[in-house]
């Protein structure tokens, strides 16, 4: 059962990724979780197109880091997919609010590291990213200078646009440990992922209404009530077999198995839930994410429930829309 604990994360230390990769780490083999077997792969897989390994996608991060570090926003123009979000404490920001963001920021990166990196496959043509990240270092934006949280869970996935990998969405939320979270520290609702966006914080950029993203909404919203009811056989039946998920203390369930015990574990009493600030991105007419707010009135563990931003990305199974990945970061 993950839990919450109410911390105040920018969005240019949400980038903070790409300030924080090590150049005598790039080499550490890093092998893909179980769950991207081909034996688990989903509808959407083909066989016929190469997957993508760890390493080659932190060689990009390695670029982006260094773009990053110098201030180069124009560098992300190319690397980022022009379908790029992310949030900034629930508030859409797009690809470029992202470049302007970069280009006006000013790091200092005294030693960083990566751990444990692995790759979660969505579906044949988009992939996670995951792993652990350790900073010591700060950011300057507005004239205000932020400590880079540190240790991180980071998160990008990456989609396939010709030969190419872009960065469509990334995310990250501190690596917390329950048994010493503050007493004031709310609980949080697991089963529905997380990181991003207010529709009505940023409308001049939202998306226009796409029937997709409401069809995606409503899995979503069935989801969050077959958590509180603690129902894993529905929750099975809207997950892909690869899903895999990041709580809000950094805890990464990597197989399908583990994100279902995760959500249906723990003690808690709830009762209700609401989805709201919904917005997302359509890639494709079988992949796509939601950004929105998840809230619940009830308990877990002894804890109120408090809201949580939330990014989860699906893939259509034949006619139905299907949780693939999933992001949790404080409200």
């Amino acid at each position: 059962m993950s839990k919450f604990l109410k911390l105040s994360v920018t969005a240019l230390a949400a980038l903070s990724m790409w300030a924080c990769v090590d150049n005598a780490n790039m080499n550490k083999p890093a092998n893909m979780n179980a769950n991207s077997n081909a034996s688990n792969s989903n509808a959407n897989a083909t066989a016929s197109k190469a997957a993508p390994t760890v390493d080659a996608l932190m060689a990009l991060d390695k670029q982006a880091n260094d773009a990053f570090a110098k201030g180069d926003g124009q560098f992300f123009q190319n690397f980022l997919s022009d379908k790029f979000a992310m949030s900034e404490m629930g508030k859409r920001e797009t690809k470029a609010d992202a470049v302007k963001m970069i280009s006006s920021a000013k790091c200092d990166i005294k030693n960083a590291s990566y751990d444990d990196p692995k790759l979660s496959m969505i579906d044949a043509d988009n992939y996670a990213l995951v792993y652990k990240s350790t900073t010591d270092g700060t950011c300057t934006a507005d004239g205000k200078t932020q400590k880079i949280p540190s240790p991180m869970t980071v998160a990008t996935v990456w989609t396939r646009n010709g030969d190419k990998w872009e960065a469509i969405w990334h995310g990250e939320t501190p690596i917390i440990d329950p048994k010493n979270a503050p007493k004031s520290a709310p609980a949080a609702p697991p089963a529905k992922m997380a990181a991003n966006s207010n529709s009505n914080a940023n409308a001049s950029t939202a998306p226009a209404s796409d029937p997709n993203i409401d069809a995606m909404v409503a899995v979503e919203k069935s989801g969050w009530e077959a958590w509180k009811a603690r129902d894993a056989a529905k929750l099975e039946s809207i997950t892909t077999a690869n899903a895999s998920f990041v709580g809000l203390f950094g805890n990464y369930d990597a197989t399908k198995a583990d994100v279902i015990k995760d959500w249906t574990g723990g003690t808690c009493d709830i009762k209700s839930t609401s989805v709201t600030d919904t917005s997302g991105q359509t890639i494709s007419p079988t992949f796509g994410f939601i950004m929105f707010k998840g809230s619940a009135d009830g308990t877990c563990e002894n804890m109120k429930i408090s809201p949580v931003w939330g990014t989860s990305f699906y893939v259509k199974e034949g006619d139905a829309w299907k949780l693939a990945f999933g992001f949790e970061t404080p409200a």
